[in-house]
């Protein structure tokens, strides 16, 4: 039988989700499960079981962000999803859509916009980035389909208004598949240029 939570375990996690955000806030750093250990490491704990769920941490970003960045998150937020759909507007003939920490609005100023382009080869989209004029890096990005899979899909780097963007390339028919969150766990939410565009026209 599973152990029931105690108070003490309980406060533990909560503290254990607060450091890992403020981590996360402070140091730019993206992936919640390094933000995890670097906060069970600063607080000696080693039992993996009151580790705080990542969905926990969200939450408590979200808090940090409004307690300590006010403003300037609001603003780094605005310019971060008005670069996005700069982005997409040039891109648009690859449906893109936009994923991650800047949709959700937990996204600091350190994390890349991240985008999912549709086309039948990755050079496609190199080739456009170059002929709007954009210098690009060449990645890979490893994505969850689902709890079992993990595939690896073409990526690409680029920046627009000085905000770094990072896209992977999947094949068209991908865009009626999304992946696995990597914060709850249930399909990404994938937002149009039109979601992003309202999202940017809202106080």
């Amino acid at each position: 039988m599973a152990k029931r939570p105690t108070p003490r375990s309980d406060n533990l996690r909560l503290a254990l989700a607060q450091e890992a955000a403020r981590i996360m806030a402070e140091h730019g750093i993206g992936d919640f499960l390094l933000a995890k250990r670097k906060a069970a490491q600063r607080f000696g704990v080693e039992d993996g079981a009151v580790l705080p769920k990542n969905t926990e941490i969200e939450a408590a970003l979200a808090q940090y962000q409004r307690l300590f960045d006010g403003d300037s998150h609001v603003e780094s937020l605005h310019a971060q999803r008005h670069a996005a759909l700069m982005a997409m507007r040039r891109l648009r003939e690859f449906e893109p859509r936009l994923v991650g920490a800047v949709l959700r609005g937990t996204a600091t100023r350190h994390v890349p916009v991240q985008l999912h382009l549709f086309a039948d080869c990755a050079e496609t989209v190199a080739i456009k980035l170059i002929d709007l004029g954009l210098a690009h890096e060449v990645t890979e990005n490893r994505v969850r389909m689902d709890p079992g899979r993990v595939l690896a899909y073409p990526g690409l780097r680029f920046q627009i208004e000085e905000q770094p963007i990072e896209a992977t390339v999947f094949p068209p028919e991908a865009i009626r598949q999304s992946p696995v969150s990597p914060v709850d766990g249930r399909p990404m939410h994938r937002a149009s240029a039109a979601e992003v565009e309202a999202l940017l026209a809202s106080p």
